[in-house]
């Protein structure tokens, strides 16, 4: 019987420059998180995350991804009812890299304002480009 050694693999390509942003927390207004394109480049996504807290009333969004090679992708995200109350996380890590539909062009995840009363909206994207 013989062993077999398996190194420990990087997560990104070679070559690749890692890319996380944040929206930053806003109070019922867009949370957008822009990975940005760079000139002779391709930005890929390879996940994003989605958390607030609640509002007045219980209001479904979509959060969309932008300028993907598919086109834009689509996730359902609700606020419930109560500004004190804390809204189910997105927690998405995409089983393979999502690549921008062009070089130099920045990947954009956004969820709209989440409804009258919310105090807490942010987003995370992360990827890198290569």
């Amino acid at each position: 019987m013989s062993l077999v050694q398996v190194s420990n693999m990087n997560s990104y390509p070679a070559g690749a420059t890692p890319l996380a942003v944040s929206s930053g927390n806003v109070a019922n207004a867009t949370a957008s998180a822009t990975l940005a394109g760079v000139a002779g480049k391709t930005t890929h996504i390879t996940g994003f995350s989605v958390s607030g807290s609640g509002s007045t009333a219980a209001l479904p969004v979509t959060v969309t991804i932008t300028n993907t090679v598919g086109g834009t992708l689509h996730y359902t995200y609700a606020a419930v009812a109560g500004v004190l109350l804390i809204n189910g996380m997105i927690n998405m890590s995409f089983p393979y890299p999502i690549p921008a539909n062009a070089a130099n062009t920045a990947i954009v995840v956004s969820c709209p304002a989440l409804g009258l009363g919310n105090t807490n909206n942010t987003m995370v994207a992360y990827g890198y480009q290569i």
